[in-house]
């Protein structure tokens, strides 16, 4: 089962404009940089940080000094900030959970090498 990538591309978008404002291929380079081996379609990328934008987490501003054609440059907003926290939160207890069940899991190996050797 291939696991779903996306349900945490918003938290890692957010995150990825915590050391300043980008655009949305930088966006994209930051995530393939901080997160290895994590592959977040583009349409979803831009899909997300358009959502993020109407609930107001990130603003932009139009770059038109770069050559080439203009492009978005999004900025974290203090409710993005606020966002980042509570994502923080959700993640901890992800985590949490996800540590118990290796824990566990190995326990459960343990036992079941001991019984096969007894």
């Amino acid at each position: 089962m291939a696991p779903r990538q996306s349900r945490h591309l918003p938290a890692f978008l957010l995150l990825s404009l915590t050391e300043g404002p980008l655009h949305g291929h930088a966006i994209r380079a930051a995530l393939a940089e901080r997160f290895p081996g994590y592959k977040a379609d583009p349409g979803a990328t831009y899909r997300a940080l358009q959502a993020l934008e109407e609930a107001g987490d990130l603003s932009f501003e139009w770059d038109t000094d770069s050559r080439g054609p203009a492009r978005k440059v999004y900025t974290l907003t203090d409710q993005g900030w606020a966002q980042l926290e509570a994502w923080r939160g959700d993640m901890e207890g992800r985590v949490a959970i996800l540590q118990s069940f290796l824990e566990h899991l190995h326990r459960a190996k343990a036992r079941r090498k001991a019984a096969a050797r007894a």
